[in-house]
């Protein structure tokens, strides 16, 4: 009798213990597993682009948009994690770094010291990542991550939930030991030569290279005198010249666009609504009187972009605003494509904001 009535206790006890760790996993386990990465708006092989999505389903729910790409690239790392970021408060972004750190991946930042001590970056910093600031007037205003030395990414996407989910920006990855030995020397222009700004050298390894038969260029901001070249490539127009632009005050820029409308190119634009407004010394009066076919955009937040599409066959990308702060002073970086594909998913990007704005 005794026998049997152990027996039974025990059974009791196994099940009683059963259903309190079944509470456990289902209060651990979260209600809303992560939506899988998004796909990209379009690939080559080499390189992947990606666009923001402001009204879409994963701008509610703050997952699953380009940043989750990104993590999952972090997440693959074997070598080396290189950011240089202006912000960052993602965090899918903070926590693929200090996953990647404490797995033995060399992890390395480079930010601008406005934002060092924001919640997310300090704990970065409490995790044992090692971080540089600035320490200047001019702003740290990249926006890449160099992987393994051998991908980029790169856009005018910063890493925050604002850029990610509620701004107007796009993001690209691309697979080159060329471009990520480039992107690589200037970060450590900054993090290990501690040059921001006018002090950075002007010492790229590869100014311009080739992927599969595609050209790419690349300009680091204020060294390499970036405007002069936007300005050859906008001259060049034959056809037509589009562009988003979050902030537009170069004066030289603006009359390489109005000189190639007079000739007969096709020209359209959309400015962010606010900086338009904002800006002192902005160009979107004096690109309008020019008789551009211009709009001001329809997002409620920020049109982000810094981006031109010449000829349907090159985009001009990049942290780089059209702006003399971005030529002179801050820490940029300007991507080149040669590539009638790529400018094809940009254009139809281009589009899409171009019938949301305003006349």
């Amino acid at each position: 009798m005794r026998s049997r009535k152990n027996k039974t206790g025990a059974v009791t006890l196994i099940l009683l213990v059963a259903v309190i760790l079944l509470a456990l996993y289902r209060e651990a386990a979260p209600s809303n597993p992560p939506p899988p990465a998004p796909t990209p708006a379009g690939e080559i092989g080499w390189i992947e682009v990606y666009f923001s999505d402001p009204a879409g389903t994963n701008a509610r729910s703050l997952r699953g948009g380009p940043d989750a790409n990104l993590a999952e690239a972090i997440a693959d790392a074997r070598l080396s994690v290189d950011i240089a970021a202006y912000d960052l408060d993602l965090w899918s972004l903070r926590d693929a770094l200090i996953a990647a750190h404490r797995r033995g991946v060399s992890v390395r930042m480079v930010i601008d010291s406005d934002y060092h001590d924001t919640p997310e970056i300090q704990e970065l910093v409490e995790a044992g990542l090692p971080l540089l600031g600035d320490r200047r007037e001019g702003l740290m205003h990249n926006k890449f991550v160099v992987i393994d030395r051998q991908e980029v990414w790169t856009g005018s996407m910063n890493f925050t939930v604002n850029d990610t989910y509620r701004n107007n920006n796009n993001l690209v990855r691309v697979r080159s030991t060329q471009l990520a030995e480039n992107y690589t020397r200037e970060f450590e222009e900054m993090f290990v030569g501690d040059a921001f700004g006018p002090r950075s050298p002007a010492d790229t390894p590869y100014q311009t290279l080739s992927v599969d038969g595609t050209l790419l260029e690349v300009y680091f901001s204020p060294e390499d005198e970036t405007a002069s070249r936007l300005v050859e490539l906008i001259a060049g127009a034959q056809q037509s010249l589009y562009f988003l632009a979050f902030s537009f005050t170069a004066d030289d820029i603006a009359e390489v666009v109005i000189a190639r409308h007079q000739a007969g190119v096709s020209v359209q634009g959309v400015l962010d609504t606010g900086q338009a407004s904002a800006n002192t010394g902005g160009e979107y009066e004096n690109l309008l009187q020019a008789g551009l076919e211009l709009r001001l955009d329809g997002n409620p937040n920020r049109m982000h972009h810094k981006l031109f599409i010449i000829d349907g066959a090159i985009v001009v990308t990049g942290s780089y605003n059209f702006s003399r702060s971005a030529e002179t002073r801050n820490d940029e970086n300007t991507l080149v494509i040669h590539n009638p594909e790529i400018a094809a998913l940009f254009l139809a990007e281009f589009e899409r904001l171009f019938a949301q704005a305003q006349p």
